[in-house]
C-alpha cells in the first residue's frame, strides 16, 4: 500500500506567524500523500476575550458553551483553517479545507455530563469515520486540512480535540494506506527532563510510558497526546512520532534522530 502522513500541527506553533510559515512551506514540500490537523491555538481565547466571553477550563480541556462555540468555529473552522489552506496554496500545494462535518468526515456525540459539563463537546464516533471519502480526495491530489470542529446527528456544532482527530483518521485511513502519525509542536519530543530541550526520548514502547507516566515524566496535556498514539499503534497505524514542527521533512522521510517514536 502506498504511504500516507497524518500530521497534527499545534502548540506554540498555531500562534507564531513565521513559525507557522516556515512549517507549511516544509510541508508542502513533502511528496508523499498528506493530510493536516490542526489545532486552535491562542486565537479562540483572545477573540473570547475581546468579545466579552469568559473562557473557562476544566483539566486543560474548554468549557464550549453556546457563545464558546459560535467563537471556536469562527476561529477554528473559520480564520485558521482558511488561513492554513491559503498560505499551503501559496506554497504549491493543492489543500482544501475541510471541518469534521464536511461529507460527515469525522461524525460525534455531544460528550455525556458525568462530574463536568463540557457543553458544545464532541466524542468522535470512531467507527463512522467517512475514510473512503478522504481517500477519494487524496486520490485527486488534494491534500486535505482538518479544523477541530464537527457536528453530531441533531446537527448541533461541536468543539472536538484536534489530537484526537489525527489518530482517529490515522487508524481510519490504514485500511487503504501505510499509516504514519506526527504530531508536531515546539518540543523536540518527549523530554526526559521538560527543562532540557536536549533530553530527547529516542523511542518509547507502552510499558515504558506507563513507567514515565507513574514517574511523571509524561503529564498534563502530554497524557492524552502518548494515550492518542498507542490506540493508533494498536489499530492499524503503522508508527507514530512527536517531534518538533522544524524538523516534519526529516521525521517524514522517516530519518532517525529526529522526535520521539513510539512502539508497540
Amino acid at each position: 500500500m502506498e504511504q500516507l502522513l497524518v500530521i497534527k500541527i499545534g502548540g506554540n506553533i498555531i500562534d507564531d506567524d513565521a513559525a507557522l510559515k516556515a512549517f507549511l512551506n516544509d510541508f508542502a514540500s513533502i511528496p508523499a500523500k498528506k493530510i493536516l490537523v490542526h489545532g486552535g491555538g491562542k486565537v479562540a481565547t483572545e477573540l473570547s476575550g475581546k468579545l466579552g466571553v469568559q473562557t473557562r477550563m476544566a483539566e486543560g480541556r474548554r468549557i464550549t458553551d453556546e457563545d464558546t462555540i459560535r467563537i471556536v468555529t469562527m476561529t477554528y473552522a473559520g480564520w485558521i483553517n482558511k488561513s492554513i489552506t491559503s498560505k499551503l496554496q501559496s506554497a504549491g500545494c493543492n489543500a482544501i479545507g475541510l471541518c469534521g462535518m464536511d461529507g460527515m468526515i469525522i461524525p460525534a456525540i455531544k460528550r455525556p455530563v458525568k462530574e463536568i459539563d463540557y457543553g458544545w463537546v464532541g466524542d468522535i464516533e470512531a467507527d463512522k469515520v467517512n475514510a473512503k471519502f478522504l481517500s477519494q480526495l487524496l486520490e485527486s491530489n488534494f491534500t486535505p486540512v482538518i479544523a477541530p470542529v464537527t457536528s453530531n446527528k441533531e446537527g448541533n456544532l461541536l468543539n472536538v480535540n484536534a489530537d484526537t482527530i489525527a489518530q482517529v483518521l490515522a487508524q481510519a485511513l490504514s485500511e487503504f494506506y501505510n499509516t504514519t502519525l506526527i504530531y508536531c509542536f515546539e518540543k523536540k519530543g518527549l523530554l526526559m527532563d521538560v527543562n532540557d530541550p536536549a533530553s530527547v526520548i529516542g523511542e518509547v514502547n507502552y510499558t515504558f510510558a506507563q513507567d514515565l507516566k507513574q514517574r511523571k515524566i509524561i503529564a498534563d496535556g502530554m497524557i492524552p497526546k502518548i494515550d492518542n498514539a498507542f490506540n493508533a499503534i494498536q489499530n492499524g497505524v503503522q508508527s507514530v512520532v512527536i517531534g518538533h514542527a522544524k524538523f516534519i521533512k526529516n521525521i517524514a522521510s522517516g530519518e532517525k534522530g529526529y522526535g520521539t517514536y513510539l512502539k508497540k
